[in-house]
């Protein structure tokens, strides 16, 4: 029994390092503004100096029509899901060498999952989901 305590104490001591953190899409719309300057979501987003990001959960990198992507985006193979966006929007360029996106990256991780649960909302019309 002495073996399992001790097994179960450093379980739940190395869970205390890496809390698990609650994503927050209203504080993710506030990260967003960040975005803003290059990409629209909701209903009639369109291009602008980057894509719009409606659906972008469990769509392909590189695929919105119209929109004149990097080779380096286009062929990086990703589907969106929360774990390649978090890797991408913490450091764009290390997550696809040759994105043409200068935007240097987002390095609170609390603010990337509030932004990723804010995108999450919106589907590929740019609908967002009823609460």
């Amino acid at each position: 029994m002495g073996r399992l305590a001790v097994w179960v104490a450093v379980l739940i001591s190395g869970m205390m390092q890496f809390p698990v953190l609650a994503q927050d899409a209203a504080l993710g719309e506030k990260v967003f503004n960040k975005c803003r300057a290059c990409h629209q979501i909701g209903e009639g987003a369109r291009n602008l100096v980057g894509p719009p990001l409606n659906g972008i959960v469990g769509r392909k990198a590189g695929s919105i029509e119209g929109y004149a992507y990097s080779d380096a985006n286009k062929n990086s193979g990703i589907t969106w899901d929360e774990v390649t966006l978090t890797e991408y929007l913490k450091n764009p360029r290390a997550k696809i060498p040759g994105t043409k996106m200068i935007f240097v990256g987002i390095p609170n991780e609390a603010d990337i999952l509030n932004l990723v649960a804010f995108l999450k909302q919106y589907d590929a019309d740019g609908k967002k989901a009823a609460p």
